[in-house]
């Protein structure tokens, strides 16, 4: 038990030096050096949520990556589903999303940003125990789930007050 602890907080350690090397440019950032950042950040891993939430709460020292910090936390989904809180997992699936899409490289990256999306909800449900950890995994698969096979649609404005139009169209004709 201590041995994988030490471990796991040598990891740690690595990666936080790792990315506060790339935090402190001398000179503008290149693609690669936004890439490997990136990738840093976007690991199913414990060292790469606790690397990712340490930039996330400094923003401003990564302000040369020109990041894309946005989010709309768990999107149409709830943020806190029956009370357990997946608003950190959602804020970094978000900024994995955004920002691989800015440098188009989303498709190569988005199943590894939806496993690290996962890993932080499960992380998430480790704080609970019984059949309300049950639940909390549950509901972290669903989710994941959802990513997985719905996370890559474009969807535009139009298209969706189509298919609202189209819907209250349909409505209308079944109460005729």
């Amino acid at each position: 038990m201590v041995r994988r602890s030490l471990a796991t907080l040598a990891a740690l350690v690595t990666s936080l030096i790792a990315v506060l090397a790339f935090a402190l440019p001398a000179h503008a950032v290149t693609l690669e050096q936004k890439l490997a950042a990136l990738s840093g950040f976007s690991q199913p891993t414990a060292a790469s949520a606790a690397s990712w939430r340490a930039a996330w709460q400094n923003q401003a020292a990564w302000a040369d990556y020109a990041f894309d910090w946005s989010t709309d936390l768990c999107s149409s989904s709830p943020d806190q589903p029956l009370g357990f809180d997946f608003r950190m997992p959602c804020r970094r699936h978000d900024f994995g999303y955004r920002n691989y899409k800015a440098v188009s490289q989303f498709p190569a990256n988005k199943d590894r940003i939806d496993s690290a999306f996962y890993f932080d909800m499960k992380q998430v449900c480790a704080g609970y125990s019984g059949v309300s950890k049950a639940t909390c995994d549950g509901l972290a698969w669903t989710y994941y789930q959802a990513v997985r096979q719905l996370g890559s649609l474009v969807v535009t404005d139009d298209q969706i007050q189509q298919v609202k139009r189209d819907a209250e169209r349909n409505a209308q004709n079944a109460d005729a």
